[in-house]
């Protein structure tokens, strides 16, 4: 019996959709028509600058730490991004491109706190009768940000990467969280949206493994992440398209 859930965050928690995907749409409607492909280089160079960054990350809140990512792909673009998109970045003064930092920043963070409240909310009517922990490839403030959610009472154990010193799908930092929990593979559960991150290397370990697949995509870009090729959900017990459906099941 299964009495020990882990969740991600960063498309999970605050879902439905995976980051990357909800940039490209908060970018189109500033503006800036990009798609998958082309925001991703910026994407990359964005986390990896904050990961490199995290003595001073560990104090941002959601809001600091979403506007520097932004403003890390902002310049990432404005000098190696589309010729189309550079032409446009290259047209904006150090005002304009502040002003686009901030408008993507606070449609992303306001997309981001609905999909926090509806996380917060499973968590509450999940909490009396599981432990909880998340498991997440972050950047040192996570216990900060789940503070800031309002996820943080009903949350055990949080398994930080940049904490902890490993990143999914390392198992290291599964057997963290459950340690932290108290916890042993075969009382517990991943919920994530990432087979080859989330539910693959924990049923590896021995854990129940829940993939969180979103239905709604209204802008049908998707990413990696929310797709399967034949055979890869082999390492899924369950598919939920919402995460309100798991008050529902008896893992």
């Amino acid at each position: 019996m299964v009495s020990t859930l882990l969740f991600d965050f960063g498309a999970t928690l605050d879902g439905p959709l995976y980051w990357l995907d909800r940039f490209v749409a908060q970018y189109r409607t500033a503006g800036l028509e990009l798609v998958r492909c082309e925001l991703d280089p910026a994407y990359r160079h964005a986390s990896e600058a904050a990961s490199r960054a995290r003595r001073v990350v560990e104090r941002f809140g959601f809001v600091e730490l979403v506007r520097m990512i932004v403003g890390q792909q902002i310049e990432f673009l404005a000098n190696a991004g589309p010729e189309r998109v550079r032409g446009q970045l290259g047209a904006l003064d150090s005002r304009g491109r502040h002003r686009a930092v901030e408008q993507i920043t606070v449609l992303f963070v306001e997309e981001s706190r609905r999909g926090m409240e509806c996380g917060r909310t499973v968590l509450a009517a999940l909490a009396p009768r599981y432990k909880i922990g998340v498991v997440s490839n972050w950047y040192g403030n996570l216990e900060r940000v789940l503070a800031e959610a309002g996820m943080a009472p009903f949350i055990s154990a949080i398994a930080d990467s940049a904490r902890i010193g490993f990143e999914k799908p390392d198992p290291r930092i599964f057997t963290a969280a459950l340690k932290l929990l108290g916890a042993t593979p075969d009382q517990a559960a991943m919920i994530g949206d990432s087979l080859e991150k989330d539910c693959a290397p924990a049923r590896r370990l021995g854990l129940r493994s829940v993939w969180y697949r979103p239905a709604a995509d209204p802008l049908g870009v998707a990413g990696a992440d929310h797709s399967a090729r034949d055979g890869e959900t082999a390492s899924v017990d369950c598919i939920v398209t919402d995460l309100a459906e798991l008050t529902e099941l008896r893992l």
